[in-house]
């Protein structure tokens, strides 16, 4: 896949079922430790909730997680996850913080109240789309920057930053495409130019 979409800004939908609340925030999520942030301020923000249930789906093809936040198994990290996964969308962390209103929802009764304030906020979320792509550090000598440089064609390939040190050689970082990055690495290894990836993006 080329590209695929992404949440452009956080937000959220509540639902009411059978005296119970349910509070959806849905938003971006690049990385564990972002998706961890948000789950941290979420608890902060509503310490009374009876329940604090999250789903996740990083990159592409998605890595996927979910926690039923002390609800049965299975009754609402997983709905989640599937709404979610419905959506095609990715980079992204739905949570749902759920206020107990005095009666029992029985584990299909919770499994659906979960899904149904996920697709709530899904229908009010913006997306962007995301095209995979990877950063290649290199170390070219100086003669070559030039060369190096005719490769760059944004938005497929970028120039993140370049540095000139002391030894002869530019230590120049690239951001690439996906789709782009074999035949950039062929054109590059043509220069005789070493190559590094140093992340995904």
């Amino acid at each position: 896949m080329a590209s695929y979409p992404v949440p452009a800004r956080q937000v959220t939908a509540e639902i009411r079922e059978k005296g119970s609340r349910f509070l959806a925030v849905v938003g971006a999520a690049a990385a564990e430790e972002e998706a961890r942030t948000v789950l941290a301020a979420l608890a902060r923000r509503h310490p009374d909730a009876t329940h604090l249930c999250w789903a996740l789906r990083l990159g592409w093809p998605p890595r996927e997680r979910s926690s039923d936040g002390g609800e049965p198994a299975g009754t609402a990290g997983v709905p989640m996850l599937h709404v979610l996964r419905g959506a095609g969308i990715s980079d992204v962390m739905a949570v749902v913080a759920r206020w107990f209103g005095g009666v029992k929802l029985g584990k299909g009764g919770l499994a659906r109240a979960y899904a149904a304030a996920v697709r709530a906020a899904l229908a009010e979320l913006p997306t962007q789309v995301r095209v995979p792509s990877v950063r290649l550090a290199l170390s070219a000598p100086l003669d070559r920057v030039g060369a190096v440089k005719r490769l760059v064609h944004p938005p497929e390939v970028e120039l993140e930053s370049e540095d000139y040190g002391a030894l002869g050689s530019a230590e120049i970082v690239l951001r690439v495409e996906e789709d782009r990055r074999a035949s950039l690495e062929e054109a590059l290894a043509g220069l005789q130019v070493k190559i590094a990836p140093i992340s995904a993006g």
